[in-house]
C-alpha cells in the first residue's frame, strides 16, 4: 500500500498538542456526525475537552509536526479515531489502524455511531465485522452504536 504524501510519521501526543487534537475532533465531528444535536454535542465536547487534551494519543502528523489525525486505543479497544477533514479518504486513518493493530496481540474492537455512514463503510472495508448493537452510546445518549472487532491478522 502506498503511504499518503500527508503523513510524515505516527508519534505519541504530548502536552503541547492538546488544541490542535481538540480541533480535529470539533471538525470531524462537524463533517461527519450530523445526527448529533447541537445540545449534545456541545456536552460531549465539554466532557471531552477534559480528557481528551492530556490522554495518550496516537498522532498522524505531516512533515512539520502538525496533526492531521489522531487515535485512542485502550486494551485492544479502539476508542477514538478522528481525522482532519481536509485529509479525509487519503489513507491516514487505515495507517492509524494499523498501528493499533501492530500492537494488539488479540482481536482490535470499535464502537461506530450507527448513524455515522462514513465510519462504518470505512471499517468494514478493513474487515471489521459487527457483533453487536446498543439502543444508545456509552454516555447514554440516543444514538444507537454499532459494535465491531477484526480478527486477528484480517486488515484488508
Amino acid at each position: 500500500m502506498p503511504q499518503t504524501p500527508f503523513i510524515s510519521r505516527i508519534r505519541k501526543s504530548n502536552s503541547g498538542d492538546g488544541q490542535r487534537v481538540m480541533k480535529i475532533w470539533r471538525d470531524a465531528v462537524q463533517e461527519t456526525h450530523l445526527f448529533l444535536k447541537a445540545k449534545d454535542r456541545f456536552e460531549i465536547e465539554k466532557s471531552l475537552s477534559d480528557f481528551l487534551p492530556m490522554a495518550s494519543l496516537w498522532l498522524a502528523v505531516d512533515d512539520s509536526d502538525n496533526a492531521i489525525g489522531f487515535m485512542l486505543c485502550s486494551h485492544n479497544h479502539l476508542e477514538a479515531l478522528f481525522i482532519d477533514p481536509h485529509f479525509m479518504g487519503q489513507g491516514i486513518g487505515r495507517r492509524l489502524v494499523q498501528q493499533a493493530i501492530s500492537f494488539c496481540n488479540d482481536i482490535l474492537s470499535v464502537d461506530v455511531n450507527e448513524e455515522n455512514s462514513q465510519a462504518l463503510g470505512f471499517y468494514r472495508h478493513l474487515g471489521f465485522i459487527e457483533t453487536g448493537r446498543s439502543k444508545t452510546d456509552r454516555q447514554g445518549y440516543p444514538y444507537p452504536l454499532i459494535f465491531m472487532h477484526l480478527p486477528r491478522n484480517i486488515l484488508k
